[in-house]
């Protein structure tokens, strides 16, 4: 069982890296570490605008390192360590990755205040897909069914 003071030391590195990120002019103030059995195991800042990827946040960039160093997309048993409350993509990432739990320091209210408001996105998943801002039109369906059809029959599949 990790004790308060471990917690604090990983919080307090996800910290340090969204710190450091600022300092070093790499990215968002946003850092993140994922920890299984109370060992290190992958940490990030954001990689925004250093690696020109809108995907690259703190928390996906610690989840693809982990996933890479445990050589698994499931990181069940691991828990995450994060500068800010994740936003929508990075708390999709966490669920699909499977991860047991979220420590965060920074609010999503803290993060809108000094840019970064992802409220427009929580807005937008409530709405009818066809009164969203971003147009979303579906095309092909029944030629897109039959990768589907073959993902269930498959021997090869590996279910996640």
């Amino acid at each position: 069982m990790i004790n308060e003071k471990v917690h604090r030391r990983f919080m307090k590195l996800a910290i340090q890296l969204s710190e450091q990120n600022v300092d070093q002019g790499k990215g968002g103030p946003f850092g993140a570490v994922v920890v299984k059995d109370g060992k290190l195991i992958a940490k990030s800042a954001n990689k925004v605008t250093s690696r020109n990827d809108p995907t690259a946040h703190a928390e996906v960039s610690a989840i693809r390192a982990a996933c890479k160093k445990l050589k698994t997309f499931d990181l069940s048993g691991c828990v995450i360590y994060t500068s800010c409350e994740p936003c929508p993509m990075c708390l999709g990432a966490i669920y699909w990755a499977r991860l047991d739990k979220i420590y965060y320091a920074n609010t999503k209210v803290d993060a809108a205040v000094i840019g970064f408001d992802d409220q427009f996105i929580y807005e937008e998943l409530d709405l009818e897909m066809n009164q969203r801002k971003l147009p979303i039109i579906q095309l092909m369906r029944e030629q897109a069914l039959i990768a589907f059809k073959k993902w269930e029959q498959s021997p090869l599949k590996i279910e996640y």
